[in-house]
């Protein structure tokens, strides 16, 4: 099934934001993970068959702009509640993914924006002690290894470089370059946000892979009990994106939530 889709820039805080709006219906704000796969992916196309998806790329992702005053995800969560209000999308839906999800997280902290939270393996907090490892350290381990902890089927992280244009492949090295930019230090959480989630008062699904090596569904599970109205869902056989590896799944258990 064909899903009409469009992009646009939109001016917030600044800056230039590219914003994509894909299928028709009510709205559900999308934020994207840290390498943006899940805007291919089938999952989203199941979802714009009922809704009009708002996905926004993150500054320094996509073609949006990234000024240097902009450090951390606690920068950009302040930046999406003014896409929010751009938008008139109070009281929305919104699913993120990984990265995406941590930042939902942090924008549903300080104001209460939505309606309802899908998180999709997300990252953005500190659960264990000062020498637990909580999140594998994607940058120092071997890209090989990375791989076998991201993806249950390792066939489905292969991407067809070769075949990218100039400009896709500009976005790939800029959405990577934006991954470190925003979450090298501190490592993939905000030392603040535990303390914080006490604020999050939306319907909250955390919805996590079953084989993530990146961050295990115990870790899920442990950041699930940090959110008020919080339930926890696993997809097997699946790694760190189970929307892209068991697209039927996510889709099962999700689309209920959203309703």
């Amino acid at each position: 099934m064909s899903i009409a889709s469009h992009f646009s820039t939109i001016r917030l805080s600044g800056m230039d934001i590219e914003v994509e709006r894909r299928g028709s219906g009510a709205p559900l704000l999308v934020l994207h993970g840290e390498e943006a796969l899940e805007t291919g992916s089938p999952a989203l196309d199941r979802l714009a068959q009922t809704h009009e998806l708002i996905i926004p790329s993150m500054p320094g992702f996509g073609h949006s702009e990234r000024p240097d005053w902009i450090t951390n995800i606690d920068d950009i969560s302040y930046i999406w509640l003014d896409l929010v209000d751009h938008f008139k999308l109070q009281g929305v839906t919104a699913v993120g993914f990984g990265v995406g999800g941590w930042l939902a997280l942090e924008m549903a902290t300080k104001q209460n924006f939505a309606g309802k939270l899908v998180l999709v393996d997300p990252f953005g907090v500190k659960i264990g002690g000062p020498t637990d490892r909580d999140i594998q350290d994607i940058w120092t381990l071997h890209p090989a290894k990375v791989e076998k902890l991201k993806w249950r089927d390792a066939a489905k992280a292969k991407r067809d470089f070769a075949n990218m244009s100039d400009d896709q492949l500009a976005v790939v090295a800029r959405n990577i370059e934006s991954f470190a930019r925003f979450c090298w230090d501190p490592y993939m959480h905000n030392p603040k946000l535990r303390q914080r989630l006490h604020r999050v008062t939306a319907q909250t699904l955390f919805v996590w892979g079953e084989n993530d090596g990146i961050i295990t569904p115990d870790y899920g599970r442990a950041y699930t009990g940090l959110v008020k109205n919080a339930r926890f869902e696993m997809i097997a056989e699946s790694g760190h994106y189970p929307h892209i590896e068991q697209p039927d799944a996510f889709h099962k258990i999700v689309a209920p939530f959203i309703g």
